[in-house]
C-alpha cells in the first residue's frame, strides 16, 4: 500500500558538527566569513609526521548529552553521527508521526572506528612493544569498534528506525553516496523517511602516517590557517579533518502536507567509478562528468540550470585539474559562468564525512542566497580557469546546486539539489 515508484525526496532536517563550528548556524557563519578551522594537530604529538596540521572539531560528548555509558561504548565517529542525527530529527519537526518500520538509516564513513581501534591497539600492544597480546586486556567494546555496521545501528536505535538500515563505505564519496542511497530507498517506496549522512574522525597517527606515505596531505605546517589551498597554484595536498552531517529525508508531498521546512529537493544523484587506479585520476574528468550528466538528467535539468557548484576541491593538483575538466565536459560553456568553490579550504577533508558536510554547505548556500568562498585562493593555477570565488563569499541567486565528490579507488559522485516549489 506504500509502494509508489519514483517518488520525490525532500530534505527537512539537518544536524552538523564541523571544524570550527557546532551546529548549522555557526557552520554557515564560519563559511560565509571565509574563516579557516585548520590548526596544528592537538590530539597527539604531530612532530614526527610530514603533515602536522588538521581541522579538528571541538566536540564535548558529555556536553552534547551523551551518557557516560554511551561515551564508553561509542567510537568518536559514532558519537558524532548520533548527536547529528538527534539534531536533524529535532530540526525536521517530524516527531513520531511515521511508523517505525517506514523509517530507515543510511550512514557513510570511510574509516569508521579508526580512533578507537588505534587506541585499543596501543593499549593491547603496550604502544607496539609486544607482539603477543593478552585477551584479558581487550576492551568489552571491541566488537563495536571492529564492525562498521554498529554505526548505523546506533543511529537507528536513537531515531527509532525499524526499516532499512545500511552502512555505505565508498571512501571519500561515502557522504554523498549514503544520502544518495537514502534517496533511492524513498523513491522506490522502501521507506518514507530516511536519516542519512556520514561521520568520520580520522585524525589518528596511523591515518596521518598513511597519507604521509603517499604524499597526499599538505606540508604547509608553519601557518595552518593557510595550509588548505584548493585550485591555488601553490597547493601541495589536502588538510585532514573530522566531522559529521546527518539529514532527514522524506517523501516530498508528505513533507509539504505537514508544513515542514524544506531545505531542498534532491533532484538527482549518480555515482561512477573510473576502474583505473587506486589514487590516480584521468585528466579528462570523464567519469565525474558522466555522474554529473546522469544526476542532471534525473533532475530533468539542463546544465545551464546549475547556479553553484560545490566542488570536491581537495587541494591536490591532480584532483583540482580533474574536476575542472569534468565541469567543462559536463556543463559546457555554462561552466565558465557558474561560481564554483571548495569549503575544504576552510574545514579540511573529513574523508567519508565530507560529502555530507558539503551537502549541508550547499543547503545553507540556498537558504542564504550566497556562495561560500574558496579560502587561500590567491594565485590561480592556469589549468584551473573557472570562477572559484576566491577568499570572500558572494551574494548570488542559488536555486540549484551541483555538489560533487571524488575518492580513492576511482569513485566519482554527483548530486543535484533544487529549491522545492512552494
Amino acid at each position: 500500500m506504500h509502494r509508489r515508484l519514483n517518488r520525490r525526496v525532500a530534505i527537512t532536517g539537518m544536524g552538523i558538527r564541523a571544524p570550527g563550528s557546532l551546529g548549522k548556524d555557526a557552520f554557515w557563519e564560519l563559511l560565509s566569513a571565509g574563516q579557516t578551522a585548520t590548526r596544528r594537530i592537538t590530539f597527539f604529538d604531530p612532530s614526527p609526521y610530514r603533515s602536522q596540521v588538521a581541522a579538528e572539531v571541538d566536540f564535548d560528548a558529555q556536553a552534547e548529552g551523551l551518557s557516560p555509558r554511551e561515551i564508553r561504548r561509542m567510537d568518536r565517529a559514532t558519537q558524532f553521527a548520533v548527536v547529528c542525527a538527534r539534531e536533524a530529527m529535532a530540526d525536521s519537526g517530524l516527531g513520531e508521526s511515521v511508523a517505525a518500520h517506514r523509517v530507515g538509516v543510511s550512514l557513510g564513513s570511510a574509516v569508521a572506528a579508526a580512533t578507537s581501534l588505534e587506541r585499543e591497539y596501543l593499549v593491547l600492544s603496550d604502544s607496539g612493544k609486544r607482539w603477543t597480546m593478552s585477551p584479558d586486556q581487550l576492551s568489552p567494546q571491541m566488537y563495536d569498534y571492529m564492525v562498521p555496521s554498529v554505526m548505523p545501528a546506533e543511529v537507528a536505535w536513537v531515531v527509532g528506525a525499524e526499516g532499512p538500515v545500511a552502512m555505505v563505505s565508498d571512501g571519500c564519496t561515502s557522504g554523498l553516496d549514503s544520502v544518495g542511497h537514502g534517496v533511492a530507498l524513498i523513491r522506490e517506496g522502501s521507506a518514507d523517511v530516511v536519516v542519512a549522512g556520514a561521520a568520520d574522525t580520522p585524525i589518528t597517527p596511523i591515518v596521518v602516517a598513511s597519507f604521509d606515505a603517499i604524499k597526499a596531505t599538505t606540508t604547509y605546517n608553519d601557518v595552518p590557517s593557510e595550509a588548505s589551498r584548493p585550485f591555488d597554484g601553490t597547493r601541495n595536498g589536502f588538510v585532514l579533518a573530522e566531522g559529521a552531517a546527518m539529514f532527514v529525508l522524506e517523501e516530498l508531498t508528505a513533507a509539504q502536507r505537514r508544513g515542514a521546512h524544506i531545505y531542498a529537493e534532491v533532484g538527482g544523484f549518480a555515482t561512477r567509478c573510473n576502474a583505473y587506479h587506486m589514487t590516480g585520476l584521468k585528466t579528462d574528468g570523464r567519469e565525474m562528468a558522466e555522474a554529473i550528466r546522469v544526476a542532471l538528467d534525473m533532475a530533468r535539468l539542463n546544465a545551464d540550470a546549475v547556479d553553484y557548484v560545490n566542488a570536491h576541491g581537495s587541494g591536490t593538483k591532480q584532483n583540482d585539474r580533474h574536476e575542472t575538466a569534468a565541469f567543462k565536459r559536463s556543463l559546457g560553456e555554462h561552466a565558465y559562468r557558474t561560481p564554483v568553490s571548495s569549503i575544504k579550504s576552510m574545514v579540511g577533508h573529513s574523508l567519508g564525512a565530507i560529502g555530507s558536510v558539503e551537502i549541508a554547505a550547499s543547503l545553507l548556500a540556498m537558504e542564504n542566497q550566497a556562495v561560500p568562498p574558496t579560502a587561500n585562493l590567491h594565485s590561480a593555477d592556469p589549468e584551473c580557469d573557472l570562477d572559484y570565488v576566491p577568499v570572500h563569499a558572494r551574494e548570488h541567486r542559488v536555486d540549484t546546486v551541483l555538489t560533487v565528490g571524488s575518492g580513492f579507488g576511482g569513485f566519482q559522485s554527483a548530486m543535484v539539489l533544487t529549491r522545492a516549489a512552494a
